[in-house]
């Protein structure tokens, strides 16, 4: 029986799944998300972990806070950490990996100005721009050009900093639980963390909480689709400026058309609330939240979603950036609301009620197809890539 389905497990944890096959994949479980609930984003959960943190140390007080393993936005999290563990050990591939100090810096550094960005825009990359978009919100395209515009600065400072102190990222790595052998042991903890989703899923159904299950569920999804893929959105943003590789900003093109299309349907039906996910920050909160969000996912190496499965996957420096921008995320929202900065950062713009439906999604596409083909542009020519 093994035997028999070796085929199958080698085409899943063998070899890399098809980028734009999962960037579909990954827009297509986004829908039946919002159709189930609510939209993917990042950042709320990581929020919701740093106002656990600062409420628990006394230095912040919530009466409606959840704790994380009931919060939708914290479960979905978990669920891409998990996903991505899981992944990561069926395909042998799991390793705790520690950078050296100054990498671990950075991935501090990154986190904290993605917990800023999150804060001003309402959403990280995936809720902030991605699923923001996709509900057809003006704030997600705003979002959109300020992470283009902080990835690009993001990568100026990284040349630069190889150019003239190339000490400060250099030597001093280390790697544990590295799988050396074929077969090896990961699979077997891979099975083990499969049992233990599915023991998860059980005592949430049983207590009542059969919705977490559910949430848990698509994390992991998403975790799995990932770390099999390495489908990045900051490869989207980063890589025409640095390899002029496109391959990714094509495949997140398709996947925000998808994504849109989607949103768009069950907004036109009435099935979703035409509000819903359009976020007050079209203006000075996209953008400034977008720049600064893309220059700390470019410090990082990974962005809300990124950060998580390469967390899952033992990736140090990202359990670094994912803990500062869970207590930046906390802290800046909390100044911001007891401020009043929130309500000062744009407005809330539905594009079909500025556009006509149809304007709308005509908009997005075209923006969509322009950057695909933009970044194809550039690929050939290389005339924005530094290398």
């Amino acid at each position: 029986m093994a035997s028999s389905f070796a085929p199958q497990y080698a085409a899943l944890f063998a070899r890399p799944w098809v980028v734009w096959g999962a960037a579909v994949l990954m827009a297509t479980l986004n829908v039946f998300l919002f159709a189930f609930d609510r939209p993917w984003t990042a950042s709320d959960g990581l929020r919701n972990w740093g106002d656990w943190v600062l409420t628990g140390a006394g230095l912040a007080r919530r009466a409606d806070l959840l704790p994380p393993w009931l919060y939708s936005g914290s479960i979905l999290n978990i669920g891409v950490i998990v996903g991505g563990t899981l992944a990561a050990l069926l395909s042998r591939e799991f390793a705790i990996r520690v950078p050296p100090a100054p990498e671990l810096a950075k991935g501090a550094a990154g986190g904290l100005l993605m917990g800023v960005g999150a804060v001003l825009a309402f959403g990280c990359n995936i809720g902030g721009f991605f699923s923001a978009t996709s509900a057809l919100s003006l704030s997600g395209l705003g979002m959109m050009l300020g992470l283009g515009a902080g990835a690009y600065l993001g990568l100026r400072y990284l040349l630069w900093e190889v150019a003239h102190r190339p000490g400060w990222s250099r030597g001093g790595g280390r790697i544990f639980l590295q799988s050396r052998a074929p077969a090896g042991r990961q699979p077997v903890a891979g099975a083990l963390v499969l049992a233990l989703i599915a023991l998860a899923l059980f005592v949430y159904t049983r207590t009542g909480y059969g919705t977490q299950g559910v949430f848990l569920l698509f994390g992991a999804g998403f975790g799995v689709i990932f770390q099999r893929s390495r489908f990045c959105l900051v490869r989207a943003f980063r890589e025409p400026f640095l390899t002029g590789d496109a391959e990714h900003t094509r495949a997140a093109a398709l996947a925000l058309v998808v994504s849109t299309l989607g949103f768009a349907i069950l907004k036109f039906t009435d099935l979703k609330d035409k509000t819903e996910w359009v976020f007050p920050a079209a203006g000075v909160g996209a953008l400034a939240g977008g720049l600064a969000f893309g220059i700390g996912m470019t410090l990082a190496g990974g962005c809300g979603a990124g950060s998580l499965w390469r967390a899952g996957e033992g990736q140090v420096k990202l359990w670094v950036a994912v803990s500062c921008f869970a207590l930046g995320a906390s802290l800046v929202r909390l100044a911001a609301t007891q401020t009043g900065l929130l309500r000062k950062l744009g407005a809330a713009v539905f594009l079909p009620a500025s556009l006509g439906w149809a304007g709308a999604i005509v908009l997005i596409v075209a923006v969509a197809l322009a950057w695909a083909m933009l970044a194809t542009w550039n690929e050939a020519t290389g005339r924005l890539s530094a290398a």
